[in-house]
């Protein structure tokens, strides 16, 4: 699998250790979604182009070097969006669009119920953004949603995959790229991440029942 980049940072795993633990509550997870974002991103971006420049120092002028990319954010609603602001927190000029897919509990497919994008795009490289690449049909229809779009280039960064999911994105969108915390075990008979971290959106945002025997994988 040449275009899976699973993390090896010793400060990914660490974070994600807490991220798994089900005592971990919204507010901490939150953070630790945001920071482990952040330290994600900075793997992606390692091959982006780079531009020549000079700036004026307060001694001299000096020859220095600006991202060639116009570079845009696309968080997978709604768990993708505490993922966005890891993203920003690194590239702060980026465009953020927003794609709103949810998934049939029953048939396991995605459907999209809302995007934000712009009518003429000006981006050269985005990051889709979705905290568990489970089945993948998320993350392949949104890459879908984007090419269609205008944009040129993409990559997938999922803090949490199963194998079953890398491999349909790899199938179906070979040219991009995934850069992922961790691949986990399997998917579950029902399509979670197993032993995964539970449902990502539900944990960050506190909308899990209080009947519910566990949290989702």
């Amino acid at each position: 699998m040449p275009s899976v980049y699973p993390s090896s940072h010793p400060i990914v795993h660490q974070k994600l250790a807490a991220l798994r633990d089900a005592r971990t509550r919204p507010a901490e997870f939150r953070v630790l979604v945001r920071s482990l974002s952040h330290l994600l991103a900075q793997e992606a971006t390692a091959d982006l182009p780079l531009r020549e420049v000079e700036v004026t120092t307060p001694l001299a002028t000096a020859r220095a070097f600006v991202l060639a990319d116009v570079v845009g954010i696309f968080p997978v609603l709604r768990a993708g969006l505490g993922m966005a602001e890891g993203m920003l927190d690194l590239l702060p000029e980026a465009e953020v669009w927003h794609i709103g897919l949810f998934r049939d509990e029953a048939t396991l497919r995605p459907t999209e119920y809302y995007n934000k994008f712009p009518k003429r795009p000006r981006l050269t490289v985005g990051f889709v953004v979705d905290p568990m690449l489970a089945t993948g049909g998320s993350a392949v229809r949104a890459c879908e949603i984007l090419r269609a779009a205008g944009v040129p280039r993409l990559k997938l960064i999922s803090l949490i995959a199963a194998p079953e999911g890398i491999a349909r994105m790899t199938e179906a969108m070979p040219e991009v790229p995934i850069h992922v915390g961790a691949v986990d075990e399997r998917l579950t008979e029902i399509g979670f991440i197993y032993p995964g971290l539970g449902d990502a959106g539900d944990r960050q945002f506190a909308t899990i029942a209080d009947h519910d025997e566990a949290p989702r994988a």
